[in-house]
C-alpha cells in the first residue's frame, strides 16, 4: 500500500474517482462517497481497515480476495463499484443533506441507464439521506429504479463495528444469492 503524506491526502480532496461500471450488471455496489486514500489512489475502498473487499470475497462475490488496485476485474464478475457523491473527504459526515440528495438522484439516473440487476448500497445512513427513506433497514428495500432492485448493505468500514466481518459476509451473501449467484 502506498503512504501518502498529509498534503498529497488533502490535494486528493479535488479528485475524481472513476466509477468502474458497465451496462447491465449483476450489482453494482455503490459507496456513500470516495475517502481520502481512494481518491489518492483512485481506487475504490482503498483504506487499510475498510472490509469491502474482504467481505466481497468472504461473501463468495469473488472467488479470491481482490486488492484495490484490481477493482477492474469485478467488471468479469458482473460487478461495479459507484457512490452516492463524487466528492471526496476525509470523513462521511463532512457531507451535507443536499449532496445525498442530489447523489441520490444522479444514482437512480445512473440505475437506470446502466440497468444493473441489484444496486447495492453500502451503509444504510447514506441510503436513507439520499433516498429520504427514514426507516429503510439493511436488505433488500422496495424502491426499484426502472428494473433494478435495491438492496441496502452494512457499511463496511472499519468504524462500523455494529457489524464484524463475519456477520456482513452474511448479509453480502444473501445478496449474492438473489443476484443468482
Amino acid at each position: 500500500m502506498a503512504r501518502f503524506t498529509p498534503e498529497e491526502l488533502e490535494a486528493a480532496r479535488d479528485r475524481v474517482v472513476p466509477d468502474v461500471v458497465a451496462d447491465g450488471l449483476r450489482v453494482l455496489f455503490c459507496g456513500i462517497n470516495p475517502g481520502l486514500m481512494t481518491a489518492a489512489t483512485g481506487h475504490h475502498f482503498a483504506r487499510p481497515g475498510n472490509r469491502f473487499w474482504p467481505v466481497l470475497h468472504r461473501s463468495g462475490f469473488t472467488p479470491r480476495l481482490l486488492k484495490p488496485s484490481e477493482q477492474q476485474e469485478l467488471l468479469s464478475y458482473g460487478l461495479g463499484i459507484t457512490n452516492v457523491v463524487a466528492r471526496p473527504t476525509a470523513r462521511a459526515d463532512e457531507l451535507s443533506a443536499e449532496e445525498y440528495r442530489e447523489g441520490g438522484r444522479r444514482l437512480a439516473l445512473k440505475a437506470e441507464r446502466l440497468r444493473p440487476d441489484w444496486l447495492a448500497v453500502v451503509g444504510v445512513t447514506a441510503y436513507r439521506a439520499a433516498f429520504d427513506d427514514r426507516k429503510a433497514q439493511v436488505g433488500p428495500q422496495s424502491r426499484t429504479f426502472g428494473d433494478t432492485r435495491v438492496w441496502v448493505l452494512p457499511n463496511p468500514s472499519g468504524l462500523n463495528a455494529h457489524w464484524t466481518a463475519e456477520t456482513m459476509a452474511e448479509e453480502f451473501g444473501r445478496l449474492r444469492e438473489a443476484a443468482g449467484g
